[in-house]
């Protein structure tokens, strides 16, 4: 048994748990400062790569509204190119990264360190786009101005004489064909029905 003038220490858990608390938010404040530092310096040098395709956004026709060429907010800016392609920066802040969502997953068009390359890739990202837009609108014109002058060409077209005539004798010589043919068949029948008679007919002389 413990002596009665034995004295406990008071255990301060109100302090302790503060001191936890002010440790635990330090850690955090600390944290957020470099996710928003990180945040930060990959919008800054995604806004130094848009200011560098400014011209090549502005030469994009007018009439072609499913580009994008905006940095988007968030955990991770993005310059978004279009609705399926935009270029992030690597984990190590530096790298530049050109990526497209495919069917078979998101695969990367180009990539570096330096920006020049990262902008040559999207500009021929862009021009390509421009491209199969322009052949895309002229073929289907193309195809929808044969479609509605081909019919126009064919009942325009009257039928020749020579045609005509053609026609004309080729069906008289298959009727006089068809009436030879049925006159030797039946005199082929007519002989093999009074073989009997003319061969008595022969006998009899």
């Amino acid at each position: 048994m413990k002596d009665a003038g034995d004295k406990i220490t008071p255990i301060e858990p109100s302090r302790k748990l503060a001191d936890a608390i002010r440790d635990v938010k330090n850690a955090f404040a600390d944290r957020d400062d470099v996710v928003v530092d990180m945040r930060e310096a990959h919008r800054m040098r995604l806004e130094l790569l848009a200011a560098d395709l400014a011209p090549v956004f502005d030469g994009v026709p007018a009439d072609m509204d499913y580009f994008d060429f905006a940095v988007s907010s968030g955990l991770q800016p993005r310059l978004w190119i279009d609705a399926v392609s935009h270029v992030a920066m690597g984990r190590d802040r530096r790298t530049y990264r050109f990526l497209r969502d495919t069917r078979i997953g998101r695969v990367v068009l180009a990539e570096s360190t330096e920006m020049k390359p990262v902008a040559d890739a999207v500009t021929r990202y862009v021009a390509e786009r421009v491209v199969e837009r322009q052949r895309m609108m002229e073929g289907g014109a193309e195809s929808a101005a044969h479609g509605l002058h081909r019919p126009t060409v064919q009942e325009a077209e009257p039928p020749l004489q020579s045609e005509t005539r053609r026609n004309g004798w080729t069906t008289f010589f298959a009727g006089l064909g068809l009436i030879t043919a049925g006159a030797l068949v039946g005199l082929a029948v007519s002989l093999v029905l009074f073989w009997d008679r003319i061969a008595q007919i022969k006998i009899s002389f």
